[in-house]
């Protein structure tokens, strides 16, 4: 009974993944995607499917901290000392590397339960680096010096905005700050008449934002407090992705982590939905040009992700859920850093992208030339 007890969490984690997966693959939704629909094509309502998604994870997630299942202090979003610059700067590697990729983590996996072997390629290499920077030859760094340069909250209070408010306002208003945060997010959404005839997008929205609530609740209620410590987690897509690999590498023992199953549970839900869609293809680089932006692009987000406590998903739903303060940071950098990214893509390198604009710059201010 007691092993029985210990795999729950794992099979949670499995079950939520193959959902996801699934869901996300039917729905042909991308976080990048829905960036680059934002930023290039004035379209938002991918990106309001993520707001939607949020908005169900804040509601679910603050109803479980109010009815006492999670404790928002045992949970890593929300440290007492916020690491900005790390946030920071792994936000916008994060993001730079999505674009050279054309999508995050979670869609690797996705890729990759469809046929396409570059997902395969960049989710080795994302999380070997992940792994490396997480508590490999690179964490040294992280820890002693990136994660040292970072903002202590007032009093030691936790680092969400909740918390943060109710320091403040010297009552607890954790009710009224979820509930207007969920309904605006998910009011983004359900208001949007096109969204509203697009089912498949809003069945991947609810599905990731219930996702996120039911992975809280597998690694709270269903762990065995007396045989490990409780560490609430949910869905995330870089540190598990590390770990998946080494527990495929190493240590088989590490499949019994909720993240790890879920990284697993993603790419099976995806083979799922292209299967019934008849869509399972084999697919590869182009060329060796392709293969190099999608290996500098899994680089970029192992390490980013990890600098920035999590991927799209993990802080831009999961740490969201919890109203953590490095939210807004790290969904900022990683919104920024897509942008960068496209526009290299598209002029061309970042020297030649500085070069051009100095040229233009120069001729602006000497009309005889």
């Amino acid at each position: 009974m007691q092993v029985l007890l210990a795999w729950m969490p794992a099979l949670c984690g499995l079950l939520i993944g193959i959902a996801a997966g699934f869901a996300v693959r039917h729905a042909r939704l991308c976080s990048f995607g829905a960036v680059e629909d934002a930023l290039m094509g004035g379209d938002s309502r991918r990106l309001r499917i993520f707001g939607l998604a949020l908005g169900i994870a804040i509601i679910g997630t603050q109803a479980l901290v109010l009815g006492g299942v999670l404790d928002p202090s045992v949970i890593s979003y929300t440290p007492p000392a916020l690491p900005v610059v790390a946030i920071a700067t792994g936000s916008l590697m994060f993001g730079i590397g999505m674009a050279m990729v054309g999508t995050c983590g979670f869609g690797s996996l996705v890729r990759l339960g469809s046929g396409d072997l570059r997902g395969l390629v960049v989710t080795i290499v994302l999380g070997a680096t992940a792994y490396a920077t997480l508590r490999g030859v690179l964490s040294g760094f992280r820890i002693g010096f990136l994660e040292h340069l970072s903002i202590a909250m007032p009093d030691g209070v936790q680092s969400d905005m909740a918390s943060l408010s109710s320091h403040a306002l010297g009552s607890d208003v954790r009710i009224g700050v979820a509930a207007i945060a969920g309904l605006l997010l998910c009011s983004l959404a359900l208001g949007d008449r096109r969204l509203r005839r697009a089912p498949r997008l809003l069945s991947a929205g609810i599905v990731l934002g219930l996702g996120v609530v039911a992975g809280w609740i597998a690694t709270t209620s269903l762990t065995d407090g007396f045989s490990a410590p409780i560490n609430p987690q949910s869905l995330t897509f870089v540190s598990t992705i590390g770990k998946a690999l080494f527990a495929t590498l190493m240590n088989v023992s590490n499949f019994s982590d909720f993240g790890v199953a879920s990284v697993f549970g993603v790419t099976a839900g995806s083979f799922l939905a292209a299967w019934r869609a008849d869509e399972l293809r084999w697919e590869a680089f182009d060329d060796d040009i392709e293969m190099r932006r999608h290996l500098g692009g899994a680089v970029l987000m192992g390490v980013g992700g990890i600098l920035a406590g999590g991927c799209t998903i993990g802080q831009g739903i999961t740490a969201g859920s919890v109203l953590a303060l490095s939210w807004p940071f790290a969904v900022g950098g990683m919104m920024l850093g897509a942008r960068i990214g496209i526009a290299v893509l598209v002029d061309g390198s970042p020297r030649d992208i500085v070069q051009r604009r100095w040229a233009n710059l120069l001729g602006r201010n000497n009309p005889s030339e």
